[in-house]
């Protein structure tokens, strides 16, 4: 079995992870950017979890390591040189673009992560609790509820300031037509559409095939270079 086939990664070895690549990285590179997002998301998790916050804790630790290990998988993938799901490819090749944005590295991870990764880590967490979809919609609303908390800051943290960031900025015109709530919702029902097709393998493949090149068409134009 692969790591994403058996659950066996608890959360703190998750963040563990992360912490180990964010000190790896250089703290300029897309990847580090986007990991030092997704890390203050899954440190605030597991703290929640630790604490009660989740009242199923068993199907918000599946989900969130099912999750989370999709991400590190592409990075995995990456470090190999081997091709990560196509989501994941743009970030992955202008992670060190001196005309990319630290805010473009963010959102296009969190838009590759949300996109693609967080449906399918739905149909996973189904299988290995043995549930359906909607007996793991409060820990997919609560873990999204975080992600739009997060995303506010992220763009607080490292939008421009106000002597750069003007409405003619072309950054304002890449990034302000992605909103993760929208993305959020498009997920759940993709979530629930590949649940619906588990027993057609044929179509659930294609379906997350072209779910996978639509959410990498997203991501590379929000990493378009810009110019200073």
């Amino acid at each position: 079995m692969t790591q994403l086939e058996e659950f066996t990664t608890p959360v703190d070895a998750v963040v563990s992870r992360m912490r180990a690549l964010a000190a790896a990285l250089p703290a300029q590179d897309g990847v580090a950017v986007f990991n030092r997002v997704y890390l203050a998301v899954t440190e605030t998790v597991d703290h929640r979890i630790d604490t009660g916050r989740f009242p199923d804790a068993r199907a918000a630790i599946t989900l969130d390591v099912r999750f989370a290990e999709r991400y590190l998988a592409a990075v995995d993938a990456a470090a190999a040189d081997r091709r990560p799901p196509a989501c994941w490819r743009p970030l992955f090749q202008f992670r060190r673009h001196p005309g990319v944005r630290p805010l473009q590295f963010a959102l296009a991870g969190i838009n590759a992560h949300i996109g693609h990764d967080l449906a399918l880590a739905v149909v996973d967490a189904c299988r290995t609790l043995d549930c359906e979809p909607a007996e793991l919609e409060d820990e997919f609303d609560r873990v999204g509820d975080l992600l739009v908390t997060l995303e506010e800051r992220v763009r607080e943290d490292l939008m421009p300031g106000p002597d750069l960031f003007q409405i003619a900025d072309p950054l304002t015109h890449l990034l302000s037509a992605w909103s993760l709530e929208r993305a959020r919702d498009a997920t759940w029902s993709a979530a629930r559409a590949l649940w619906a097709l588990r027993r057609l393998p044929d179509l659930a493949a294609e379906f997350t095939e072209r779910l996978d090149a639509a959410v990498g068409f997203a991501g590379r134009m929000m990493l378009t270079p810009l110019p200073d």
